[in-house]
């Protein structure tokens, strides 16, 4: 899985295989390595993050705080999904 980045214990990362045709854009997050059914985090098209679920149960304050950090990094974010996967599809 290509990770984004790193905060603290928790990857940030793309999920190779984002169906046919690709999802809007969004990163999943788990704590230690990836998992197929981890907390997912649509990036909007004004770089705002919206939570679709936190399937890794990750803490609220934890979740917050990644969110904040997912939004402050979403232009970073956006370039490499466009670099990986060629185009870009927003939730909103």
């Amino acid at each position: 899985m290509p990770q984004v980045f790193r905060i603290g214990s928790y990857w940030v990362y793309f999920w190779t295989n984002e169906s046919d045709p690709l999802e809007p854009i969004h990163v999943h997050v788990a704590e230690g390595s990836p998992t197929a059914n981890a907390t997912k985090i649509w990036i909007t098209r004004a770089g705002k993050a919206y939570l679709c679920n936190n399937n890794s149960k990750i803490l609220p304050k934890a979740l917050r705080n990644i969110m904040r950090i997912i939004e402050a990094r979403s232009a970073e974010i956006i370039d490499l999904w466009l670099s990986y996967f060629g185009s870009v599809l927003y939730f909103c």
